[in-house]
């Protein structure tokens, strides 16, 4: 849950980032929020899921 928490805060804040720099519109920002909560609702959110906690974890190790 804290993975998740932390990794939704820093995509939001990397979105942000660049619709302040207009290196992404709106319209491009509204895609790719949509786009995430469609994939989070498919059968490849586990194995997404379960690839960023073993990234965190082997990031965690070094």
């Amino acid at each position: 849950m804290a993975i998740t928490v932390s990794l939704v805060a820093l995509f939001g804040l990397v979105l942000f980032f660049l619709l302040r720099s207009k290196t992404l519109g709106f319209g491009s920002a509204f895609i790719a929020i949509m786009f995430g909560f469609y994939l989070a609702s498919t059968g490849a959110s586990e194995p997404i899921n379960d690839l960023s906690t073993a990234v965190v974890a082997a990031i965690g190790n070094l």
